[in-house]
């Protein structure tokens, strides 16, 4: 999307950010790996319609090219379907090959990779919390506040994490930290390269932090806000796919 327009809202493509240097993985084979994983893993189930392919692009941040190359890659070897017609669109097969599904998966040196940033992003957030506790304006408090609305009523984990990116890189730019807030960016959308498609009640139940801290900063509670952000960063080495993988399901 320009550059926007050509790889997501205000975030960078996978294959020349967050993977490069790991296992110089494709951009679209990363987003093969992650729709595969959210299938391994149950977090995508047999049946469930995928969104358009447009919003795919952009809840996973890649341009609709790499995501249309994906899912049609993924569909010729029988991980998902295509139906045309009337309630048509792309689906998650009821049997999904095993060893398809098998190759889908990160390689130790990407899993680390995830958890250094994990530590990195929450250094980060502590910072930009404590000082958008101090500085954040009333204009901004009401978008932040509108976007955990937004969040909550989502449908899908497309349009949430899009909202999410919003949300987050909002925090951060009320922090007034300056140039601070662009490698904050910076980690972001390199954590954010590896996100993969959740249930939306997971979804919804994490933007109850959203909800807390919008609430903290509103009260000008510092290290309430500086709690909230911890947890919420913190859990993502047991939420993200490194955390989970353990739990793959057996197809």
């Amino acid at each position: 999307m320009t550059s926007q327009q050509e790889h997501g809202a205000g975030a960078s493509p996978i294959g020349a950010v967050a993977l490069a240097g790991i296992d110089r993985r494709s951009a679209m084979d990363a987003v093969r790996l992650r729709i595969g994983l959210a299938i391994s893993l149950g977090l995508l189930k047999p049946g469930e319609r995928l969104p358009d392919q447009q919003d795919v692009a952009l809840g996973l941040s890649v341009s609709p090219i790499t995501a249309r190359r994906a899912l049609a890659s993924l569909a010729e070897q029988g991980v998902v379907v295509r139906r045309r017609g009337r309630g048509g669109g792309t689906f998650v097969a009821d049997d999904p090959p095993r060893q398809v599904l098998a190759e889908l998966a990160a390689s130790p040196a990407e899993s680390e990779a995830v958890n250094r940033l994990v530590d990195r992003r929450l250094l980060f957030e502590c910072a930009v919390t404590h000082y958008a506790a101090v500085n954040v304006t009333a204009g901004q408090l009401d978008e932040l506040e509108r976007l955990t609305g937004e969040m909550a009523e989502c449908t899908d984990w497309s349009a949430y994490h899009q909202a999410d990116e919003q949300f987050h890189r909002l925090v951060a730019l009320a922090s007034g930290l300056g140039r601070a807030v662009d490698a904050y960016n910076e980690t972001l959308a390199e954590l954010y390269a590896y996100f993969i498609p959740y249930p939306i009640e997971a979804l919804h139940a994490s933007n109850r932090d959203h909800i807390a801290l919008v609430k903290a900063l509103r009260a000008g509670d510092v290290s309430g806000a500086i709690d909230v952000s911890r947890n919420h960063v913190d859990v993502l080495h047991k939420t993200m796919f490194t955390g989970m993988m353990g739990g793959a399901r057996e197809y």
